[in-house]
């Protein structure tokens, strides 16, 4: 008959303790982070179909949309207002509600308002433009009508999958427009983001992100003001900063010893813009791992979270070249194998190649533990046939 020995009782009856006092769980959300949103006079006139009046940019966010669905989370810079008509791009911008639809439908779960672009119409664009994310149930911040609203919804808190985010946004401008009271803008402040980090650091969050609209435009390597502030924010509790405005790719850094990503612009997500450089961005994917553990029934668990990995995507804004001149945003690593079928004339195609190439070359070169996905290995959609342009 088998005996059990001493050791072997001690190690069994530890095991019975540790297993019936000590429960652990581990959970993970991943994100999703777009650049500027932009709405230029030829996307505006894109989106409109003249047979039914009415705007529609499905089309445009067709190919994109999967890569957005497949986070947890999908987080972008809306880099316009939505003020109603007239409406109007470059250099004051109010884009068609229709666009805020189609954002939301394509899989943008939040948008950060603060920027440059936010008073473009001044006290009614920036208050109807909250409005008009508020009835399409989009979570904002950045920018907000009153003080009042500000103290309720600063840090703005998201909930998902067990996690609890806070989220702050900031701008280094308004283009030397006027923010009218009772509004605000959140601006780049380090007296400000101190503050704001200690309250968001006293509601226990999993994880504080930072969304900072500054830099340089056009530049593809960050300004020292700007690394100074992302310090800054990491010293004061920050785990992720992410930053815009440049309409440009910046540099993305995962600093694991430290537990911390930064990434100092993602370029455009959709705009007008044509210009090599301009033409594309990036998604930036990251992917948050909490561990909690509970001694016992009688004790409150504790958690730990950290970033478990990190990735990109490119993505290039495709313009047709017919009478229609649709826009078509454009994961680069599935059109790239087929950009014939995809790309119809030579012009575009030589875009496309260009921009994927000073894009890998950039990152290549500057980017710290970050590389081209795929991370989320749920993306399941086929871009099919009859869906190209």
């Amino acid at each position: 008959m088998f005996e059990i020995n001493t050791n072997m009782r001690i190690l069994i009856l530890l095991f019975l303790i540790t297993s019936s006092t000590f429960a652990q769980d581990t959970t993970r959300l991943s994100i999703i982070f777009g650049g500027d949103i932009m709405g230029h006079d030829s996307q505006i006139a894109s989106a409109y179909d003249p047979v039914k009046k009415v705007y529609d940019y499905t089309s445009c966010f067709q190919f994109i949309k999967p890569y957005l669905e497949s986070a947890d989370l999908a987080i972008g810079n809306l880099e316009l207002t939505f003020a109603g008509p007239p409406y109007k791009g470059y250099p004051q911008f109010s884009s068609p509600d229709a666009l805020g639809k189609g954002l939301k439908d394509s899989g943008f779960d939040v948008l950060v308002t603060a920027n440059n672009h936010c008073v473009d119409r001044g006290r009614k664009g920036l208050e109807r433009t909250i409005m008009m994310l508020d009835s399409l149930d989009i979570p904002h911040t950045g920018t907000f009508i009153d003080t009042v609203s500000r103290l309720n919804d600063s840090p703005l808190i998201i909930e998902k999958n067990g996690f609890k985010l806070a989220l702050l946004n900031y701008t280094f401008s308004t283009n030397g427009l006027p923010v009218t009271k009772p509004n605000i803008v959140n601006r780049i402040d380090r007296a400000m983001i101190k503050k704001d980090l200690d309250k968001a650091k006293s509601l226990n969050p999993d994880a504080i992100i930072v969304f900072t609209h500054w830099g340089v435009e056009y530049e593809s390597l960050p300004r020292s003001a700007d690394v100074d502030i992302a310090e800054y924010c990491f010293k004061h509790g920050a785990k992720l900063v992410i930053g815009a405005h440049p309409h440009v790719l910046q540099p993305m850094e995962w600093r694991k010893e430290k537990d911390q990503f930064v990434v100092y612009s993602l370029g455009n997500y959709v705009s007008g813009q044509r210009k090599r450089y301009t033409d594309g961005g990036a998604l930036a994917a990251i992917e948050l791992e909490k561990i909690s553990r509970q001694q016992d029934s009688t004790t409150q668990a504790t958690s730990v979270t950290r970033i478990s990995n990190a990735s990109y995507y490119l993505h290039w804004i495709y313009r047709t070249v017919d009478a229609q001149k649709d826009y078509y945003m454009m994961p680069v690593h599935k059109v790239e194998h087929d950009a014939e079928s995809f790309i119809k004339d030579a012009a575009s195609k030589a875009a496309f190649k260009v921009f994927a190439e000073d894009s890998r070359k950039l990152y290549q070169k500057h980017n710290k533990n970050v590389n081209e996905g795929p991370l989320l290995n749920q993306i399941s959609a086929v871009v099919t046939e009859e869906k190209k342009p």
